[in-house]
């Protein structure tokens, strides 16, 4: 049976349509599992969404993706997603990159294993590990996945811990575009979204208080790219909602980030709002894509963006080297 570790991933779901002469009648769905509760499930599939009873379902199980990116693909959505997360201190081993931002954040204080690192494998996480000891930082390395698959290996033999997987889910821009649907009593359609080249004050308030504080580095990692705006919005003078949009990949990617609402202005529709501003200024600007990166266990934020048409590119693992 499915897990919630299966939400974001290609599902197949045979479930119970009827009884003909005492026979139970089987339909088998295929499609992108969107969420999951003790009653129900929702997948989105080429013919829309379809949420099924639990009680109906008579098997589902996590299936391949239909295609796989090819590894050009997901080493040049990695390399954008590094320009849009740009960390102040970088090293390179070869085609690996290293990184540091006074620990803020994993993806920027993390090594990224792509390409060749000039070197044999073990020598190669040999320097990694070298490099964050002399930083004073615990080593950690970004596996993005099958692409890192050898490096997994060894960081598996090693005795490296691996954190919850996170999902890399890309989406075409004019899908983001098109308008959004109103929340309660159209709340979502009276919002107002603010784009601005910096973030205000009360920007970085929420993201301190989202990544557990704000070092200078941080805002290094936020601020230093050159295509990058900074949404907000208010209600009553007072800032509910955020979030962070830039363009690297050579124009081509549109990354998102810290799409944040405020608990007491949840469920209104503000985080599509967001989504859709900053999708339109990428258009503007001549970006053909989005990314985003999410963490697998967030369902929510899964489940928003799946039905927003963002579908899950591949996946990497964070994996840190032990004590």
């Amino acid at each position: 049976m499915l897990r919630q570790q299966d939400v974001g991933h290609r599902i197949v779901v045979r479930r119970i349509v009827g009884i003909r002469e005492g026979r139970p009648q089987f339909s088998d769905a295929l499609g992108e599992l969107v969420e999951l509760s003790e009653t129900h499930l929702t997948l989105a599939t080429a013919q829309g969404q379809l949420r099924v009873p639990v009680a109906q379902v008579h098997r589902a199980k996590r299936v391949p993706p239909t295609r796989r990116p090819t590894a050009a693909a997901v080493v040049a959505l990695e390399q954008a997603a590094n320009e849009a997360w740009p960390a102040p201190t970088q090293g390179r081993l070869g085609d690996w990159l290293l990184r540091s931002a006074e620990g803020w954040t994993g993806r920027a204080n993390s090594a990224l294993p792509i390409g060749d690192p000039d070197r044999p494998l073990a020598a190669a996480v040999d320097a990694v590990e070298r490099w964050y000891a002399d930083l004073g930082q615990p080593a950690l390395i970004n596996t993005p996945l099958p692409l890192a698959a050898p490096v997994g290996a060894e960081l598996d033999a090693r005795g490296w811990s691996t954190r919850p997987p996170t999902l890399v889910q890309t989406a075409p821009l004019p899908a983001l575009v098109s308008p959004p649907s109103t929340g309660p009593a159209g709340e979502s359609g009276s919002a107002v979204v603010e784009l601005a080249t910096a973030p205000s004050d009360e920007w970085l308030a929420i993201a301190a208080g989202r990544k557990g504080g704000l070092p200078d580095a941080a805002r290094h990692v936020l601020t230093a790219v050159p295509q990058v705006r900074f949404a907000h919005v208010y209600a009553d003078s007072t800032l509910v909602a955020v979030g962070r949009g830039t363009v690297t990949g050579q124009g081509r990617w549109l990354g998102l980030s810290l799409i944040e609402v405020l608990p007491a202005s949840r469920r209104q529709g503000l985080a599509r709002r967001v989504i859709h501003e900053l999708a339109s200024w990428g258009l503007s600007g001549g970006a053909t894509h989005a990314f985003l990166q999410v963490e697998q266990r967030n369902t929510a934020a899964v489940a928003l963006y799946q039905r927003l048409g963002l579908v899950t590119h591949h996946t990497y693992l964070t994996r840190v080297a032990p004590n």
